[in-house]
């Protein structure tokens, strides 16, 4: 026999006791999101929901969604700070799924780490939990895997997937959008989760710590920099409730669905005719994404005013606007694309709820010559993301908040 001493799995680095301790810290926070579908409570192999509800739709789809937060959970190591990127994952994840219509029914979430630190493990997933309880959205399940050897000890990153249901006749998107149709800016609370490759790498030239008092915040760099992404799903559901989707142009799918790559087709007067959220890449390509082929989304850039933190980047990193318009949201989290008619109503609504809106553009027909007609400083964005769609038209100047 070897004269080695006995190994076991917490003499390799894993700590299965601490995990056991961060459940239980978690515990309640998560059990706070679960209403009447949860079916089972916590700790099973898998998380399981009643979906009765669907039985009522005529064609229910199943949306899906996953995604990080990025290196924004840099800042928040950095600043021992870790109940707020859970709602940054929360955002990522289940906005991008309201985008088509889509109700959020649930949510798991992943995190690896090099050490499982049970405080800072339940603080993570606290905020997730809370989130997901803004939201609506049951937290059924999740995974926390020590990494011991491949990930510092203070090093964690983390993932999540949620799922949701829309039914077909309801689905938002470019069968939904037309000519004359407007887009409403619906404000960002700050950076976001997007871009912080550049926020940081600014940072490190800038040569400010995160504690450093900026007045033009009126609280430290760090508490700016990690301010949570803001929550749309209810907000967005909400209007469609309200104004409903308006009626579709051209059918969702099959040959006929070919009819929507040609403009001529007037939107609507009523409803949300689609939802775009600015993510990586910016206003201009994620709007485009939903827009059929043959339109052009004009978007005057002095319609809203660009919050400080992003002067800041600029400023401090010496990066252009353009570099900016193509990694950050500017102030702009969520677009709704509306009927003329429901304008009013749909701003109105989002003003209600406490978070800023305005008009920012319009759509109309594509020219053939469009590219060439570009006046100074203009810009044309399309065929992001590998979508073959529509085109977004950026004119005017940016003008501070």
């Amino acid at each position: 026999m070897s004269d080695a001493p006995a190994l076991d799995y917490a003499a390799s680095g894993v700590d299965t006791a601490a995990g056991d301790r961060a459940v239980e810290l978690m515990k309640n926070a998560v059990t706070r999101t679960h209403n009447a579908t949860v079916f089972g409570g916590t700790g099973g192999f898998a998380g399981m929901v009643d979906a009765s509800a669907l039985l009522g739709m005529k064609r229910p789809l199943l949306a899906t969604s996953t995604d990080g937060v990025g290196t924004k959970i840099a800042l928040a190591q950095a600043m021992d700070v870790h109940d707020t990127i859970g709602q940054d994952l929360v955002g990522m994840v289940v906005d991008d799924i309201v985008v088509v219509g889509a109700r959020p029914v649930l949510m798991t979430d992943y995190i690896a780490c090099g050490k499982v630190v049970p405080e800072r493990i339940a603080a993570i997933v606290t905020g997730i939990a809370r989130a997901c309880a803004e939201v609506e959205c049951p937290l059924v399940g999740g995974e926390t895997a020590e990494h011991p050897g491949v990930m510092a000890e203070d090093d964690y990153d983390i993932a999540g997937a949620a799922t949701g249901v829309v039914d077909a006749e309801r689905v938002l998107g470019p069968a939904r959008v037309g000519e004359g149709d407007v887009l409403v800016g619906i404000a960002s609370s700050g950076l976001h989760s997007n871009g912080y490759s550049l926020v940081r790498k600014v940072l490190e030239v800038s040569g400010l710590g995160l504690e450093a008092q900026m007045a033009e915040f009126g609280r430290t760099l760090g508490e700016e920099l990690l301010e949570p992404t803001r929550l749309y799903t209810k907000l967005c559901l909400d209007l469609i409730e309200a104004v409903g989707e308006g009626e579709l142009l051209v059918p969702m799918e099959g040959p006929e669905a070919d009819a929507l790559r040609a403009p001529g087709l007037h939107g609507a007067a009523t409803g949300i005719h689609a939802l775009s959220h600015v993510t990586g890449g910016g206003l201009g390509a994620n709007v485009s994404r939903v827009l059929p082929r043959g339109l052009v989304a004009e978007v005057d850039r002095g319609a809203w005013g660009v919050p400080a933190v992003f002067d800041w980047v600029r400023r401090e990193g010496n990066v252009s606007w353009e570099a900016l318009e193509d990694s950050l949201n500017l102030g702009v989290g969520m677009v709704a694309v509306v009927g003329r008619d429901s304008v009013d109503a749909v701003v109105e609504s989002v003003r209600a709820s406490g978070v800023e809106a305005g008009v920012i553009g319009q759509l109309r027909a594509l020219a053939d010559d469009e590219a060439s007609r570009l006046a100074c400083g203009e810009r044309l964005i399309a065929g992001m993301k590998g979508v073959d769609a529509g085109t977004v038209l950026l004119r005017g100047e940016y003008r501070l908040a």
